[in-house]
């Protein structure tokens, strides 16, 4: 378990700890300073910035979990780094979503606070990401997602939202953003599309020959750009901070 001084002011935070592994690779240099009950954390360093990496699980219920943790011992910026499934037919497997706000179709939030309360990722937070987006050459979309506490939702529900023009479903971000909105943080979301469910294109059904799921290759390219991306927002980030000292 994880106490003051084990983390940074800056986290990047990702369902999977196989992903917070790979996460931390990507920092300068690194140490794991947790792993119970399936939430890894790592804490390194990117240009002598100060960033942790921790694994959240599957879902709005242990999401919320690690965001009030990590903001109890000292972290103030939370950038998701997910995986998204598309709702539109111009978001394409292997494309990278960065949220505006989330649809809050989970329980986990309405715990918290009215539904009419919006689920908003941070300005600032945000606004890095999509400069740090430019420089890529990966397609990026930005808009609403929806978050949702099924995996296996019903379509009728996701069409509806599609014509919405809400661009991707996924399971954490809403009680991401609203944790962090209540506690004064700022949260943003940078996500991979691994999937297209109103297509047919589920996570684990792709061409003829190809990895499945995350392991399929235009997935992982994108996961090690949206990586990058989310590192670049950090530098950022932190270069506007001491602007302001």
């Amino acid at each position: 378990m994880c106490g003051i001084g084990d983390v940074a002011k800056y986290a990047l935070i990702s369902g999977d700890p196989k992903r917070v592994e790979k996460v931390a690779s990507m920092f300068d240099k690194n140490r794991k300073v947790g792993d119970y009950r399936g939430f890894v954390t790592y804490t390194g360093s990117v240009n002598g910035i100060q960033v942790s990496a921790c694994s959240t699980g599957i879902g709005c219920p242990s999401a919320a979990i690690v965001v009030e943790e990590l903001a109890n011992i000292g972290v103030k910026t939370f950038i998701r780094v997910g995986t998204t499934g598309s709702l539109q037919r111009d978001v394409k497997v292997g494309d990278i979503v960065i949220a505006s706000a989330a649809v809050r179709g989970d329980g986990t939030s309405r715990r918290y606070v009215p539904v009419e309360y919006p689920a908003v990722a941070d300005f600032n937070v945000t606004k890095a990401l999509l400069e740090a987006g430019q420089k890529s050459e990966r397609r990026t979309h930005f808009g609403l997602v929806l978050t949702s506490d099924a995996f296996y939702g019903d379509m009728d529900t996701l069409e509806r939202w599609r014509k919405s023009n809400v661009l991707s479903v996924e399971m954490e971000c809403s009680s991401i953003f609203t944790v962090a909105t209540l506690r004064r943080l700022r949260a943003g979301a940078i996500m991979a599309v691994d999937s297209s469910p109103l297509t047919g294109t589920k996570k684990a059904d792709f061409e003829p020959g190809e990895k499945v799921g995350e392991l399929n290759e235009r997935v992982q390219e994108a996961v090690n750009e949206e990586i990058r991306i989310a590192i670049d927002a950090v530098r950022t980030l932190e270069k506007e901070r001491k602007k302001r000292l």
